[in-house]
């Protein structure tokens, strides 16, 4: 480790440099002289401990001639050496990192390090990866490696470096499972576009590339008008038994319709792995609380179950991601009233209790915003409230709000740009139609227009650029209608009723998907789940959770080092081998 010498320390050295005092070394990089001191630069850099101690018998020699360096670089390096502080710049960050590694300056590879994952974007994620191909920096090539996974569409629309793969680097991209793209369409259509740039020569590389696409995945009519058909497909030999298996696997799909029961062994249906993950968390189930978990693997379409046997069974609570953790809040366990908060790592699998909450909340309503989770109203055994919470992770600590203009419990939370809205709820009399609107700047609650629908056990959430408020009890049924509203207008809209009638559901949105699960049809818990598409305007159902419960509360988790513990098996065999006929040389140009 890089020992920081004292500040004080730092600037007297520093100003005896600028006057060429006690100096006893010069270092010249392309005629440009700097004077220093050898102490100080060895302090720094193990390679000039190495330069002054390989000529320590010729006490004469003072000056040393470095090349291979540009002089902006050195006088930084000899800088850093004095101040331990550089100017990291998008301009000069690589060449900074070079000259660092070069002289071996920890503290500077560190800080460029830093600064290029900092920078990390669309446009040169895939340079930066490229970078750490000659040079060593582990953390950079790790972040731009899962950079460039997750977000494979948008760099293939937007970064020229995209047509610039080789074909290899392209085949190892496209071929992870941990690509994050919703549909194979569009990996195909990266094929193609990086073909076109040169077709001359890359043609060929169609039966090499064309493997790492989860055929069977696509719809037939796509699979048929666009990738059977295609030129570059039918003019290549390689592609035929290439076509041949993806139609038979596509076959058994569609003759063998419960995707669910399908093992992933054929590499042409196996899902991607997604990059979130939907959490289901407690609920009312069997006539009591459960401590149930389970996650939705939306790539596979199938729920995993993750339940912790240690941990207590709570329902009616609120659940929230945050900086690496979920946090259960507040709840009903059949006996008390919860103002206790448990929070989760989900890679370390570790639980542990947070601070509790001034008041004990259930049907609390829970959303995050700013790094901060809002808990607001709910039900403390005796009465209704209208009183809020922002707990702050930095300090576990939790802090009081302006309160609610309405007492809510049951209600339901969520938050749009830089607002809380809280919509619904009981009060103790009545379900309520009312909602309002929380400006962390002011401090202030804020009325805004009034639901069609009185909305008790109702879910909220943010969809589209508007709040949706989906189903609940109105005093009388259980609905299956929703409606969302527009910040900008003031006004709530109707939306596509449900399939299911349903109160005191999880709702959540996956890939762009609203989902709702589980929850109190009138009659029964339920472990149905379905999903709105706002773009299709319809409802669909997904495969049911393992456990039938209501008063449960959901949230999502992105980008999990671990994903494979909370998602559907995959089975990593491969016939891309035998469908292949070149080999890793072959595909070198």
């Amino acid at each position: 480790m890089e020992r920081k010498p004292s500040a004080m320390f730092c600037s007297v050295m520093n100003q005896l440099r600028l006057e060429g005092e006690f100096c006893d070394v010069v270092i010249s990089v392309d005629g440009v002289e700097f004077s220093a001191h050898k102490n100080i630069l060895c302090g720094c850099s193990p390679y000039f401990r190495a330069l002054f101690k390989s000529s320590w018998d010729k006490r004469e020699k003072n000056c040393y001639k470095i090349p291979g360096i540009d002089v902006d670089m050195m006088q930084q390096i000899i800088e850093y050496a004095y101040t331990r502080v550089v100017s990291i710049t998008p301009d000069n960050a690589e060449r900074l990192f070079i000259a660092a590694d070069q002289f071996n300056v920890l503290g500077i590879i560190r800080l460029c390090t830093e600064f290029l994952i900092g920078q990390l974007c669309e446009e040169n994620c895939l340079g930066l990866y490229k970078f750490t191909d000659h040079y060593c920096c582990p953390d950079l090539r790790q972040k731009a490696h899962k950079y460039i996974l997750h977000n494979f569409k948008d760099i293939v629309c937007a970064s020229e470096e995209f047509l610039e793969l080789s074909p290899k680097e392209l085949r190892d991209i496209i071929g992870s499972d941990e690509l994050n793209v919703k549909d194979e369409e569009t990996v195909f259509e990266a094929i193609i576009k990086w073909i076109a740039h040169n077709p001359t020569e890359r043609q060929q590389c169609i039966s090499e590339l064309l493997p790492q696409v989860r055929l069977a995945l696509m719809p037939i009519e796509y699979f048929m008008n666009n990738v059977k058909s295609h030129n570059y497909v039918q003019n290549n030999d390689g592609c035929k038994n290439i076509i041949i298996e993806a139609l038979k696997v596509i076959y058994d799909l569609n003759v063998n319709v419960d995707f669910t029961q399908h093992d992933f062994s054929n590499p042409f249906k196996r899902p991607r792995l997604p990059f979130s993950v939907l959490f289901a968390t407690g609920g009312w189930s069997g006539g009591s609380p459960t401590n149930a978990i389970e996650c939705y693997d939306s790539r596979a379409k199938r729920w995993k179950n993750v339940t912790y046997d240690d941990e207590s069974p709570r329902a009616y609570h609120g659940a929230a991601y945050l900086k690496g953790y979920l946090y259960l809040i507040g709840g009903f366990d059949s006996i008390d009233y919860f103002s206790s908060v448990k929070r989760f790592d989900p890679v370390k699998k570790i639980w542990q209790s947070a601070a509790p909450m001034h008041y004990r909340r259930c049907y609390v309503s829970v959303t995050v915003l700013d790094d901060h989770i809002y808990a607001m109203g709910g039900f403390d055994g005796h009465v209704r409230l209208n009183t809020a919470e922002r707990y702050d992770p930095e300090t576990n600590q939790w802090n009081m709000i302006t309160p609610m203009n309405e007492q809510r419990s049951d209600a339901s939370a969520t938050a749009l740009h830089n607002k809380v809205y809280i919509c619904g709820g009981f009060n103790g009399n009545d379900c309520l139609f009312t909602a309002e609107v929380f400006n962390p700047v002011t401090g202030q609650w804020t009325l805004i227009a009034r639901m069609g629908t009185r909305r008790s056990g109702v879910g909220v959430i943010a969809y589209k650029d508007k709040v949706y408020a989906i189903g609940g009890f109105d005093g009388s049924n259980r609905l299956r209608s929703g409606e969302a509203y527009s910040p900008a207008t003031d006004t709530w809209r109707p939306i596509l009723a449900m399939n299911t009638t349903r109160s005191n559901f999880g709702i959540e949105v996956v890939d762009d998907l609203l989902f709702v699960a589980g929850g109190f049809n009138g009659f029964n818990t339920t472990s149905n789940v379905e999903y709105y598409d706002e773009e299709k305007d319809e409802w669909q159902d997904a495969q049911e959770m393992e456990i039938h419960r209501s008063a449960l509360s959901c949230c999502i988790i992105p980008g999990l080092s671990n994903i494979r513990d909370y998602v559907a098996d995959r089975n990593s065999a491969s016939i891309l081998e035998a469908l292949s006929s070149s080999s890793d040389d072959d595909m070198q140009m």
